[in-house]
């Protein structure tokens, strides 16, 4: 919510070509299920918890920023997320989830968490933003999120629940970190991931952005500081989600790593892929990167950043009129193959252009070397492709979704938008033909995403959305679409023999 955006003109990256000269003969497609509508309307649109004098009204009824995970011991159980009733200038009135037990085909919503003041938490917090579910090895389920009392830097806080199997219904959720906000000390961007390899594991991160000595130094000395950091905070829990460690910093250094997330490899090898925004003395532009760490110990130790790819990000928008698009651009996804052991990292970058398109490298020696980064989306010279997610099946097939804009046509008014959806079987030496996965629909009627009321951050419907593997080859894809004035969550089953 708060990431430090700019257009970045770093060094170009020579891309390592990821496509075999001769390709295999195409295999079977996916075949969609029914896009079955997994959002309804909202019982939160009478709160008035977290307006501001800027904005009094939130996006009633408006789901947005989706994630879904699959239970890998009973694969038609899903869970998936959203932020509720997005706010103009950051968060939302809640977090909503859903569950289904019939591998997607219909959903139902779960009772609210007390995440914030309209869902009968804690009245501080007068939002909440960033939802993120997961399952562990035994089928343990996690929902983490960030509640705020508003879009400025003030009060954040990290706080993450688990399912209750006897009640079917959300713990009470724990606070693991909480910061006031004072000379800049904030949370953001969280995620949680369950251990595929250690039943009763999860790991939980985000950055805090902070001064050194957490801004205890000097009230002035503090705001003229050139050692502002964004920290990757870690904290897990072995038990299942009772309880969960003191959170600790991955990395306590002049660098500033927005979207972390975590991956976990069949060894049992953690893997924290981030954009590190800026590097060195002050906020600087230099040394931006796409970068790893490690942990051969669940989280106990954690290895220097190691750089993957330079960032060279470009602004999104809409071709018609240049307004512009909040999505996930530089923030990255990652998928380990469990069989192999490789890795995959996608983001959307400019590589020293204009037009951003959704980005692949990869790794097959634990990350120490990488391969790309390699555009992966095939909408065309002159087409920008954001909102990536990738995937990777017991059987080492990799799935990406992403989104584009090729059929938009100038000056109809429409900001038309397609999802679409690529799937290789090779280990992304080439590519299965591409489909068409939704749309189009209009991007102008999303809601947007303000720094202040007259300076627009873009059209938002998510910095991020989710897919992922249910069994074999299938997948499924839960995103949002534009209704008027807002968004609803789809989901859609891919089923691949």
């Amino acid at each position: 919510m708060h990431a430090t955006r700019r257009l970045i003109a770093a060094a170009a990256a020579v891309p390592l070509v990821l496509f075999s000269a001769a390709a295999p003969a195409p295999a079977a497609p996916f075949a969609a299920g029914v896009d079955v509508l997994v959002s309804g309307p909202s019982t939160l649109t009478a709160c008035s918890f977290g307006a501001s004098a800027d904005f009094a009204a939130a996006y009633d009824n408006t789901e947005v920023e989706p994630q879904v995970a699959v239970n890998p011991v009973n694969p038609a159980e899903m869970i998936g997320a959203t932020q509720q009733d997005r706010w103009p200038d950051g968060g939302a009135r809640g977090l909503s989830s859903w569950i289904t037990h019939n591998g997607g085909a219909s959903w139902t919503k779960l009772p609210d968490v007390p995440w914030s003041g309209c869902q009968g938490g804690p009245t501080r917090f007068g939002r909440v933003t960033d939802p993120w579910v997961t399952y562990d090895k035994a089928g343990n389920a996690y929902f983490i999120g960030q509640p705020i009392d508003s879009a400025a830097l003030g009060l954040s806080a990290i706080s993450v629940t688990s399912l209750d199997r006897t009640t079917g219904t959300w713990r009470p959720p724990q606070i693991i970190q909480e910061d006031s906000g004072d000379r800049g000390v904030f949370n953001d961007k969280v995620s949680v991931t369950g251990d595929p390899t250690r039943p009763g594991y999860a790991y939980a991160t985000w950055i805090r952005g902070t001064y050194p000595n957490d801004g205890k130094q000097h009230p002035i000395a503090d705001l003229h500081s050139f050692a502002y950091r964004g920290k990757p905070m870690f904290s897990r829990t072995t038990d299942g989600g009772l309880t969960w460690s003191t959170p600790v910093s991955m990395r306590d250094s002049n660098t500033y790593m927005q979207g972390n997330q975590i991956a976990v490899g069949p060894d049992g090898t953690l893997y924290n892929v981030a954009a590190n925004l800026f590097t060195g003395a002050g906020n600087n532009d230099k040394g931006v990167y796409m970068g790893v760490m490690t942990s051969r110990d669940a989280g106990l130790h954690w290895s220097a950043p190691a750089k993957i790819a330079p960032i060279q990000f470009a602004q999104l928008f809409v071709p018609d009129d240049n307004f512009p698009i909040r999505a996930e651009d530089y923030l990255p996804d990652i998928a380990v193959d469990m069989t192999s052991g490789a890795v995959y990292v996608v983001w959307a970058d400019g590589l020293g252009a204009a037009l951003n398109k959704v980005v692949l490298v990869k790794s097959t020696d634990g990350g120490k070397h990488w391969s790309g980064p390699t555009v992966v989306a095939t909408g065309g010279a002159g087409v920008q492709s954001y909102n990536h997610s990738i995937d990777v099946s017991d059987t080492g097939m990799v799935t990406l979704t992403y989104w584009d804009d090729r059929n938009n046509v100038l000056g109809d008014g429409v900001a038309t938008t397609d999802i679409w959806i690529r799937h290789s079987h090779n280990g992304t030496q080439s590519w299965e033909p591409e489909q068409h996965l939704y749309g189009p629909f209009n991007h102008y009627t999303a809601p947007i995403s303000y720094f202040a009321p007259s300076d627009p951050r873009g059209l938002f419907l998510g910095d991020y959305m989710g897919l992922e593997t249910i069994s074999g080859n299938n997948t499924i894809a839960f995103f949002t679409s534009t209704i008027a004035d807002g968004a609803d969550v789809h989901a859609v089953r891919l089923n691949h023999s």
